[in-house]
C-alpha cells in the first residue's frame, strides 16, 4: 500500500476528524437571476450518456470576481448573456450565476460558469466563436477584476447520467494546487481516491475529476465536480468531504472549495 492510501486508511477509523479542509466557511447570499434565451432550454436538459454520447466530456469551469460596488443591473447583464450560450451547438451544458459559498479561496470569486462538450475542439469552438467573444468583451471584462478557468477530461460519467444538472442540484467544486516535485504516482493516486468518493459515500449523483490543461487555472492542476441532489445532501456528506481532503493536505500548496446552486433556465423568448 502506499502512503496515500495508509493515511486514507487510518483516517477513514479515525473520530472526530482529525482536520478541516475548509479554512474558512462563510456564505454569499444565494441569488438568481431570471434570464431569456432565444432557444428551447428543455432540448438540451434531457441530454443524457447513452452509446451515443461520447466516454469522455470535457469540463469547464470559470469563476469570476466581480468588482466592488458593480450595479447589480450590469451583473444581471454579464448571468444573462452567459446562459444564453447555451444556445451554441458546440455546447452541451451551460449554467452560470452567483456562487452559494466559498468555504476556501486566495481569492474572493463571486460567480461561477460550469459548461460540458464533447471534445476539446468543441470547447475551442466555443471560446473562440463571436458571440462568445462579444460576451466576455462586452459583458464580463468591463465589471470583472479576475478571472480563472479550470478544464479537465472526465471519464467518470455514467451511462444514464444526464450531462445536465437538474435545477436545484448543488455542486462542490474543488482545485488542488500540488507541492513541487510530486511524481505522477501521487497525482493518480489523488485522483483515485477522489474518483472513490461516490461509492463510499451514498447521496452524490456524480463525480468528476481530471488534470487541468487550462492555461488560465492559476497553477491549480487537479480538479474535481461533485454534484447533489441539494443543498441538504451536499451539508450531509461535508464531514466526509473534508475527510477525504484531510488525506491530501501534506501535498498541498494551496486548495480552493466552492459550493454552487445550480439555476433555474426558462425556454422564454
Amino acid at each position: 500500500m502506499t502512503i496515500l492510501c495508509l493515511k486514507a486508511a487510518r483516517l477513514l477509523t479515525s473520530k472526530p476528524f482529525p482536520f478541516a479542509f475548509s479554512s474558512h466557511n462563510h456564505k454569499l447570499r444565494p441569488f438568481f437571476f431570471s434570464f431569456k434565451q432565444p432557444y428551447s432550454a428543455s432540448s438540451k436538459s434531457q441530454i443524457k450518456m447513452s452509446s451515443s454520447t461520447p466516454s469522455q466530456i470535457v469540463e469547464h469551469i470559470v469563476l469570476f470576481k466581480v468588482k466592488e460596488n458593480t450595479d447589480p443591473t450590469k451583473v444581471n447583464t454579464m448571468i444573462n448573456s452567459l446562459n444564453r450560450l447555451i444556445s451554441l451547438d458546440s455546447v452541451l451544458h451551460l449554467n452560470a450565476g452567483a456562487l452559494y459559498r466559498i468555504k476556501s479561496s486566495p481569492i474572493p470569486f463571486t460567480h461561477m460558469l460550469h459548461s460540458r462538450y464533447s471534445s476539446k475542439e468543441n470547447l475551442s469552438a466555443y471560446a473562440v466563436h463571436p458571440r462568445h467573444v462579444s460576451v466576455v468583451k462586452e459583458s464580463v471584462q468591463p465589471i470583472c477584476d479576475d478571472v480563472m478557468a479550470v478544464d479537465w477530461v472526465t471519464d467518470d460519467l455514467n451511462s444514464g447520467d444526464s450531462l445536465v444538472p437538474p435545477p436545484g442540484s448543488a455542486i462542490s467544486l474543488s482545485f488542488l494546487k500540488l507541492k513541487e516535485g510530486l511524481g505522477d504516482e501521487v497525482k493518480d493516486e489523488i485522483l483515485g481516491l477522489i474518483k472513490g468518493v461516490k461509492g463510499r459515500y451514498g447521496g452524490i449523483h456524480q463525480i468528476s475529476c481530471g488534470e487541468n490543461f487550462s492555461a488560465r487555472a492559476k497553477g491549480y492542476s487537479i480538479a474535481s465536480l461533485a454534484v447533489f441532489p441539494g443543498l441538504s445532501e451536499l451539508d450531509s456528506k461535508e464531514d466526509f468531504l473534508n475527510l477525504e481532503k484531510a488525506i491530501f493536505r501534506d501535498y498541498l500548496q494551496s486548495f480552493i472549495v466552492l459550493d454552487y446552486v445550480v439555476q433555474p433556465s426558462t425556454s422564454t423568448l
